[in-house]
Order: structure tokens, then sequence, then C-alpha cells
């Protein structure tokens, strides 16, 4: 780096007694050294635009030119409420309250939609239980039907046993079992006198 570029070069300008005195009351106000209260001075009329050669305006025209401006930005304000804000807010509310009444209608619409879906579903399920029970009731009568069958189904084969055993005593008696043979013939005739 250059060291001659860190170094500030000093210069002195000419001022009259009374502005000498300006200067120094104002450092001592301000606990500031002379170079630096006119650098900052300068800096000061730069930011805010001050032409030290127009003499300043009294504090009243400030105040008047300040009020006008706020006037003239309140009508602004006001004519723009007016002219745009206002509108914006009535077709804003229209359709708030359109959507309203639309979500209000749809509401229903879906409700009663699915209040009818409720009760078409409960009538089918209605009709398959009673499917379902006359099914049940079908295989249970089945059951009860096969059941008796069985039963006499096995009665039957017991009295067709007994009477092969009858007919197999009453072949294997002889001659001379008369009594035994007369007593056979008679419990093989009550035997098939039971089954019709």
């Amino acid at each position: 780096m250059d060291p001659l570029k860190n170094k500030t070069t000093l210069t002195t300008i000419g001022i009259d007694r009374s502005t000498n005195r300006l200067i120094d009351k104002l450092c001592k106000r301000y606990n500031l050294k002379k170079g630096e209260i006119v650098k900052l001075a300068f800096q000061y009329m730069d930011k805010a635009c001050i032409n030290p050669s127009e003499p300043p305006e009294s504090v009243k025209a400030e105040l008047a030119k300040i009020n006008k401006r706020q006037d003239d930005l309140i009508r602004f304000i006001r004519h723009f409420e007016e002219e745009q804000l206002n509108p914006m807010i009535r077709a804003t509310n229209s359709i708030a309250i359109r959507f309203d009444t639309i979500a209000e209608t749809l509401e229903a619409l879906v409700l009663s939609q699915i209040q009818q879906s409720q009760v078409k579903n409960n009538m089918i399920l209605h009709r398959i239980a009673d499917q379902f029970t006359r099914h049940v009731d079908a295989v249970n009568n089945q059951t009860g039907q096969l059941s008796t069958m069985g039963q006499a189904q096995k009665r039957d084969n017991q009295k067709l046993l007994n009477l092969i055993r009858l007919y197999t005593e009453l072949a294997a008696c002889g001659v001379m079992d008369g009594k035994r043979k007369e007593s056979l013939k008679t419990e093989i005739h009550k035997l098939i006198k039971d089954e019709y």
C-alpha cells in the first residue's frame, strides 16, 4: 500500500472574528475540535441538500408547507379510499357473502346426498340380512331334516339288522324247534308291521 494515501493534507481557510467566535461556541457546546465541527457541518449540508447561500426560511413558512403537504396527502388518501378502497371492500364483501351462500348450499346438498346414500345402504343391508336369515333358516331346516333322516335311517338299519338276525336264527332252527320258529316268525311280523 502507498503510505501517502493514508495521510490527510490539511488546509487553512480564512474566517472573520464573529464566525470564529461562533465556531468556538459550537466547539464548546458539542465538545468538538474546530476541524471536526467544520467537517461535520459540511457533511450535514451535503446530505440535507442545503444551499448555504440561500437564506433560511422562517419556521412558520416551513410549518405551513408541511401542513399543506400533510393536507394534500390526507386529501389524496381520502380520495383513494373513496375511489378505490371502498368499492374493493364492497366487492370483497359481496363475494364473501356469495361464497358463504354457495358453501352453505353445497354443504346442505352434500349432507342430503350422504343421508340418501345412508338410507339406500341401510335398505341394501336389510335386504342382505333378510336373505342371509332365509339362507340360515333353510340350512338349519335342512340340517334338522338330515338329522331326522339320519335318526330314521339308524332306526331302520337297526330293524334291518334285527330282521337279518331273526331270519338267521329262523334258518338255523331245526325241525325240532317248532315253538322257537313260531316265536321268531311272530317277532319278524312285528318288525315288518312297525316299518309300515
